[in-house]
């Protein structure tokens, strides 16, 4: 089998509320969901989503290739674009076609990507994600009670603006998954890189007067080693991060300066980088949660690895144009056993849509507020 094209196409996903984070808000609550088809020669399409930027150059490391060779074709990739550095929206296009990749060899092998990879159970544990921060607290009840009836006990809400507002919607998601289901939901709390050190330590030890954390993620820049020990070190909540870090090395100095507690990789990294950063962190004993909207071959790949905690759920629907083999049950995401990934991609419906993406939304998520970390 021989990798023959390629196809990009742009869907979106509509989550039918505002959506966003600390840095900024879509109030339409459409995003743009890219997807990379990759072709073969004995009819085989493999499914991959994330980042179309430079594509061009990086196919020409897997084009004629056999896809089953997955992992030795993502450092062949990976050196392809080794000059302008394999980071940003070329790295999430190489997890794409990494991800398309898997699809082809498990579907060669006529079986689910989980089955492959040598899963032993279907069922990967969730927690909810609501990308909520710009829902008032009536909406904020709303959308968690639809998780909530699908089983979900573990909520993540973002916040790290104000840590009254903070308290008052964690207390309130709290409750409604108590309600659905007794005993003590997990709280956690991303800030998305919007504090500085002292920052996230002083809202965190606040919130935790009254509140139990399970995790804060993201709490300053992603790359500072330093700050996420310091603040691993001054707060009692674990601290997750590492879902914008890129080439395994970039992981290497927060886990040496002992900065965080959760592992976590974003799905747009592709199912091989997910598999190394796991085998990593497992070295440090420490657990890995997958992040992401359509995280689907990180779950399949979760269900392989000793050290995964919990992967997260943003919507319970695929994005427009996509349907996904896999169900929501009991907490957890049930996948499937249609060969590969279980993603069929309804291209007609997608050309419909002639979406296709534009420059980022100054007052939405993509763009770093101008006094993000400078905040008393």
């Amino acid at each position: 089998m021989r990798i023959t094209g390629y196809r990009t196409l742009t869907t979106i996903q509509e989550w039918a509320r505002p959506v966003g984070d600390a840095n900024g808000v879509f109030a339409d609550g459409v995003t743009t969901v890219p997807i990379v088809l990759v072709d073969t020669d004995e009819g085989l399409t493999g499914v991959g989503i994330g980042s179309h930027a430079e594509i061009e150059g990086v196919f020409t490391a897997v084009e004629g290739e056999d896809p089953r060779s997955a992992p030795t074709l993502y450092d062949r990739m990976l050196r392809h674009a080794f000059k302008a550095g394999h980071g940003g929206a070329v790295f999430a296009t190489i997890g794409a076609l990494d991800t398309a990749l898997w699809d082809l060899k498990a579907q060669a092998a006529d079986e689910p990507l989980w089955r492959l990879l040598g899963g032993r159970d279907r069922v990967v544990p969730a927690y909810a994600s609501g990308l909520d921060i710009g829902l008032g607290d009536e909406d904020l009840a709303a959308a968690y009670r639809v998780y909530a009836d699908r089983g979900l006990r573990a909520a993540k809400l973002k916040g790290g603006l104000d840590v009254a507002d903070d308290r008052r919607r964690l207390v309130l998601v709290r409750d409604v998954l108590s309600e659905a289901g007794g005993g003590r939901p997990g709280l956690m709390l991303d800030a998305n890189e919007t504090w500085s050190r002292k920052q996230a330590v002083r809202h965190v030890r606040e919130l935790e007067r009254t509140v139990d954390l399970a995790w804060v993620e993201e709490p300053v820049r992603r790359w500072d080693a330093e700050g996420h020990a310091a603040v691993q070190q001054g707060v009692s909540a674990a601290v997750a991060s590492g879902e914008n870090l890129t080439g395994i090395e970039q992981f290497r100095p927060l886990l040496k300066a002992g900065g965080i507690d959760i592992v976590q990789t974003s799905a747009v990294g592709g199912v091989t980088h997910f598999l190394r950063v796991a085998a990593l962190a497992h070295a440090f004993d420490l657990p890995v949660s997958p992040i992401g909207n359509i995280p689907v071959g990180l779950l399949h790949a979760a269900t392989a690895v000793p050290n995964h905690l919990v992967s997260e759920l943003q919507d319970l629907r695929p994005p427009v144009g996509v349907t996904a083999d896999l169900d929501i049950e009991d907490g957890a995401f049930v996948l499937g056993d249609t060969p590969g990934l279980g993603l069929t991609v309804h291209t007609g419906v997608i050309s419909e849509l002639g979406r296709r993406p534009g420059p980022p939304d100054p007052a939405g998520p993509g763009v770093r507020p101008q006094r993000a970390g400078l905040r008393w």
